[in-house]
């Protein structure tokens, strides 16, 4: 892949830099040797300029170098990782201004420390190829940064909801598939097409799929109400948004770019600000966390009031409770697991306020059982395997993180993972109980909620006689062994030096 301008000044400017630099020559001198401006120079090696072929040769001749090599875009071995970070997808795409970051200061950083910015670089490549860290992996996690940026809340998108909705009179009708189904044929031009994707077996597993010529959506049949809603809300979401860099598929199967997976959230996130309204929300949660008892049966018909999945629902409180309740310390976690195999796999998770202790890693290590979403899906099994499945099901538990006085309120609610059913899901609420918890949510000290302590995986619990272990602590057998080896060498350096 070629570089794009922005980067081609700055290896040029690299390149300048170390050579002025190998021969010992200031700004002053080289400026006496080429004509060029020391202020002109200076921004050369920055990368903010580019000049023009005259000063070019003037700069080659003075440096003692080929014009031809000065102006390659090959930089040296030891700066070979930058060069390979600016031909990747990754310093292109990201769009640093979204973090507050300005893209020239970061061609500054590089400028001055191109060797130790190299260093740097080559051990993050060497932690993504062990930890086969993926692009795509890169960009989620650049995704889940923003979010928490922004405290998951984005008043623009809320807005353009609101506008919407008056505009079109949705809030009197309420959000169905009919409704919403009009709005994008009437509104939009769109085709809802509801038989054709049955006839591709092998793309069973995707929601939707997206004709951009024909603005026609092929629509899974083996959704449910929730998520066709969520479905019909989100293609209103891209129209609305103004978003044309957009996936085809529900499942974002070509996230190569960070734009595309950004603007995949914020249509998913105006979905979910159009199916539960902001104001009502905040009303049925004063109320909800308003009583004295743990009521799971409230909390289910609250979410299906809006007519919303497990995920949105859970997800529009990550929206919600850090503006306007003021709970800002919680995470959100989705598992997947195969009915009746012991192995769990964290597929999405957002921390607010700090990581929290329950977060995904790399390792291929066996999560803590104890853990209310854990629960869930084994429970889900045995219901279903006895066929007296009805619908989701939800539970509260008490989480100690072991080790430390952190302890979580954490809602969970687990279903099968349609239109896949052979897998089963379940998500995770979980809110740090702090000062704000106690005052807020009445129940969180209900007698009749559950209390478990719990760590992240199984290889790095101390707990002896734990019922739920299905791996050896071997994580924390390690560094015991190594606290004791250090222990021994402390002793041994003493006596030696007593005597």
């Amino acid at each position: 892949m070629g570089m794009n301008r922005d980067n081609t000044r700055l290896v040029f400017g690299l390149k300048v830099k170390q050579l002025r630099q190998a021969k010992q020559l200031s700004f002053s001198d080289l400026s006496a040797a080429t004509g060029v401006s020391v202020s002109y120079l200076n921004e050369i090696e920055k990368g903010k300029k580019y000049p023009k072929a005259d000063k070019i040769h003037a700069l080659a001749d003075a440096l003692d170098v080929d014009f031809d090599e000065l102006v390659s875009t090959k930089l040296p071995a030891r700066l070979q990782p930058v060069s390979d970070l600016l031909e990747s997808r990754f310093l292109n795409d990201l769009p640093l201004d979204l973090f507050g970051i300005e893209a020239g200061k970061v061609i500054e950083i590089i400028a001055n420390s191109p060797a130790e910015v190299g260093a740097f670089i080559s051990t993050l490549t060497e932690m993504a190829r062990n930890y086969a860290l993926q692009e795509e992996n890169f960009y989620f996690s650049s995704l889940r940064s923003y979010q928490e940026l922004h405290q998951n809340y984005f008043e623009e998108i809320e807005n353009a909801v609101d506008k919407f909705v008056e505009e079109h009179k949705l809030l009197e009708k309420n959000t169905t598939v009919f409704t919403l189904s009009n709005v994008l044929k009437q509104a939009f031009g769109y085709k809802i097409d509801r038989e054709s994707l049955a006839t591709y077996p092998k793309l069973k597993s995707l929601r939707s799929v997206f004709v951009k010529e024909k603005k026609r959506l092929l629509i899974n049949q083996g959704l449910t109400e929730s998520q066709e809603i969520f479905l019909l809300a989100k293609e209103i979401g891209f129209n609305v948004l103004k978003i044309k860099d957009r996936p085809a598929t529900s499942t974002l199967l070509d996230g190569n770019s960070f734009e595309k997976v950004l603007t995949n959230f914020k249509a998913g996130y105006f979905a979910g600000a159009l199916i539960v309204n902001q104001e009502r929300l905040i009303s049925d949660l004063s109320s909800f966390f308003s009583k004295k008892k743990w009521d799971p049966v409230a909390f289910v018909n609250i979410m299906h009031h809006y007519k919303a999945s497990p995920e949105m629902f859970l997800s529009r409180l990550t929206n919600l409770l850090p503006r306007f309740f003021n709970l800002h310390q919680l995470f959100f976690l989705r598992f997947k697991n195969q009915p009746g195999v012991d192995h769990f796999d964290l597929t999405k998770e957002l921390h607010l306020q700090g990581a929290h202790h329950p977060h995904g890693n790399g390792l291929q290590e066996h999560y803590c059982r104890r853990w209310i979403t854990i629960r869930l899906l084994k429970e889900l099994h045995q219901i279903q395997e006895s066929g007296q499945y009805t619908g989701p099901i939800v539970g509260v538990q008490r989480s100690k993180f072991i080790g430390t006085n952190d302890e979580y309120l954490c809602f969970s609610l687990a279903r099968p993972g349609y239109p896949t059913p052979e897998t089963n899901i379940s998500l995770t609420l979980g809110i740090l109980i702090d000062e704000q918890v106690k005052s807020k949510v009445h129940f969180w000290g209900d007698p009749n909620i559950p209390m478990h302590e719990v760590n992240n995986t199984c290889q790095r619990c101390a707990l002896e006689n734990c019922d739920d272990r299905v791996a050896p602590r071997s994580i924390v057998e390690q560094k015991s062994e190594k606290r004791t080896l250090q222990a021994e060498l402390e002793m041994l350096s003493k006596k030696i030096a007593a005597n």
